[in-house]
């Protein structure tokens, strides 16, 4: 409970002087102790170690009782960004920017400054630019083990040509009529909820205000 980051078994092996495996077999006692018996705190493996965490049905009671005290709320820009780090990595400020559409050099030291991206080396190509990539307190904060564990991209994509009419729309030259047509082979309700979808979206970029299209 002393550390300030998650504990490998192999470590506690080392300082309680017993084996490896021996250590493991009782961690995984006590987490399961601790979810049949209904704690508040639970232990779990995260970032290649072991470590304490409150539990997630006490989530609403840390957070009033820390709320004082918290760091800023990560912005939506900085989500974003991280986001593509998280997936895209090893990623040069360029590529996020590229990628964003909007200079990412703020944001991306913000993320730095948290702990939660780092510098992982060099491109090989010209300018030699660093590359950045997730750390192990992003591991952690996530309630990771490891990237693998990431969700895939694919349960984020849209239905087959929402796409498509989105990007026609934001272009101004979309008839949403005529492009609902061209998706006829789309799957079932896949076509309406495209152009609900870019709909929707149209609507709101008409109501929101310049600036707000173009923030970081």
């Amino acid at each position: 409970m002393v550390a300030e980051e998650a504990v490998p078994a192999e470590l506690l092996a080392q300082v309680l002087e017993v084996a490896v495996t021996d250590v493991r077999e009782a961690l995984e006692g006590l987490a399961a102790t601790y979810e049949q018996e209904e704690r508040g705190f639970c232990v779990r493996e995260v970032a290649g170690g072991w470590r304490y965490f409150s539990h997630p049905d006490e989530a609403p009671y840390v957070e009033h009782f820390v709320r004082t005290e918290q760091s800023p709320r990560i912005s939506a820009a900085a989500l974003e960004t991280l986001a593509i780090v998280a997936y895209r990595q090893p990623v040069s400020r360029a590529q996020l920017s590229a990628i964003r559409g909007v200079n990412c050099e703020g944001v991306l030291r913000s993320l730095i400054v948290r702990g939660l991206v780092e510098e992982v080396g060099r491109d090989s190509g010209p300018g030699q630019g660093v590359l950045y990539g997730t750390t192990l307190k992003f591991l952690e904060q996530m309630g990771m083990n490891k990237l693998e564990e990431l969700p895939l991209l694919s349960e984020f994509a849209p239905e087959p040509g929402t796409a498509e009419l989105v990007e026609a729309t934001l272009r101004g030259g979309a008839d949403l009529a005529s492009g609902a047509e061209e998706l006829e082979g789309a799957p079932d309700g896949g076509v309406e909820k495209g152009a609900a979808d870019a709909e929707h979206l149209n609507g709101a970029l008409q109501q929101a205000p310049a600036d707000e299209l173009h923030s970081d």
